[in-house]
């Protein structure tokens, strides 16, 4: 590897170093799904609140519930409705799941081992002592910590939310992302694109790669290849909690962005991994404001964009942030071997008949083949140096569609 190039996990460490979570915020329940906890949810009651019935049937005293007994029926508790009085000797109350068990009983007999019949109960099988009974406290008790901080909270996540009693979260604020897109050549989608133009694509992907991490994406006016109006566009970052610009990071003529933002403070912590797609990666910070360059090919960029920029929206929202989530799945095809940059190969996935995941990567591999990557399911990762591998080895993949990209 070149001594000039950072692997990809250093680089991503370095990224994730440099940032902080964003501040606490407090938020409906029901607004909380996919945001991360800045404090814990403390149950605010105990669940069950009481002994309760996980079954119809007969609440009664277990030494009474021997096979052929017939008992009395007294009375009911369904759900929400608890028997006010005290099973004794020769008793039962009817009983419904979630019901109060009754002071006296210690025992639920199931209705498929009971026959009713006018006022009484038959025991079919015998009942045990302290079964198909939910004790007090058995999901949580009041003053528990029932969801930690810098959780992602999902939907059950808020099941257990509401069902302790809590209305409100307290949440780190969603970070807010900006996106520069560089260059003479882009154009909006939609607009005419004149002779030797480009439609910006880069914008609107990464726009919705930051929404899928939980971010709220800002795409800002395009910057021509100019230093001042680069500058001045990226001037808004100060309101941001991350900058994220596209095209111009590399060494060419018009890629300015290095040059144009350190006229307005720049600091740069590193440029260039050993990765490809995506060796040209601007990290540094502008002001307050961190700052990752990202390559003008399309998939190069979005390559970045799940490698660090997800990882640094996570740690943005609270989370550590991390590598993402790999499998180990078999390769369809030889795969060649290495060199000294990491490969990610764009590859659809299936299942043969014995019931193998199988990846296949796509013949052309080029950067800028966005129809490449959209039919692809997943990234085959290849190692620096990885030697060469026979047709059905083992490869890692990152599998895009787990992380809604």
């Amino acid at each position: 590897m070149a001594s000039d190039l950072l692997s990809i996990e250093e680089a991503r460490g370095r990224i994730l170093a440099a940032l902080t979570p964003t501040v606490a915020e407090t938020v409906a329940l029901a607004e909380g799904a996919g945001r991360v906890l800045a404090r814990g949810v403390t149950a605010r009651l105990t669940q069950p609140p009481a002994d309760v019935s996980a079954m119809d049937g007969y609440a009664l005293r277990a030494a009474d519930a021997t096979e052929g007994a017939r008992l009395a029926v007294i009375g009911s508790a369904p759900a929400g409705r608890p028997f006010e009085g005290e099973v004794g000797p020769g008793q039962a109350v009817r009983i419904f799941t979630g019901g109060f068990i009754p002071a006296g009983a210690d025992a639920v007999l199931i209705q498929e081992d009971a026959e009713a019949d006018n006022g009484s109960v038959l025991v079919k099988e015998a009942a045990r002592a302290g079964r198909h009974i939910r004790r007090r406290g058995l999901d949580f008790v009041e003053g528990s910590e029932v969801l930690p901080a810098g959780r992602k909270l999902t939907a059950r996540d808020i099941g257990l939310a509401a069902a302790s009693n809590n209305p409100w979260l307290t949440v780190h604020r969603r970070p807010r992302i900006a996106i520069l897109a560089t260059g003479d050549e882009i154009t909006l989608p939609g607009d005419p694109v004149p002779p030797g133009g480009i439609v910006s694509s880069n914008a609107h992907a990464l726009a919705a790669l930051i929404r899928a991490a939980g971010g709220e994406p800002v795409i800002l006016p395009i910057a021509p290849d100019d230093t001042r109006a680069i500058a001045e566009v990226a001037g808004a970052a100060h309101a941001f909690d991350m900058l994220v610009t596209t095209g111009g990071a590399s060494v060419g003529e018009h890629d300015l962005v290095q040059q144009a933002l350190g006229g307005e403070g720049f600091e740069l912590g590193f440029w260039k991994i050993a990765m490809r797609p995506g060796k040209p990666v601007i990290s540094g910070r502008l002001g307050r404001t961190p700052v990752l360059g990202l390559p003008g090919n399309p998939v190069s960029a979005l390559t970045c964009g799940v490698l660090f920029l997800m990882p640094a929206i996570a740690r943005l929202s609270g989370q550590p942030g991390g590598p993402p989530p790999t499998r180990r799945v078999l390769t369809a095809v030889p795969l060649a071997a290495n060199d000294q940059r990491a490969d990610h190969l764009r590859a659809t996935l299936s299942i043969d008949k014995a019931g193998h995941v199988v990846a296949t990567p796509a013949e052309v591999q080029d950067s800028s083949m966005l129809a490449t990557l959209a039919r692809a399911d997943a990234l085959v990762l290849r190692a620096p140096h990885a030697p060469a591998l026979p047709a059905m080895a083992e490869v890692e993949v990152i599998v895009l569609a787990e992380l809604g990209v």
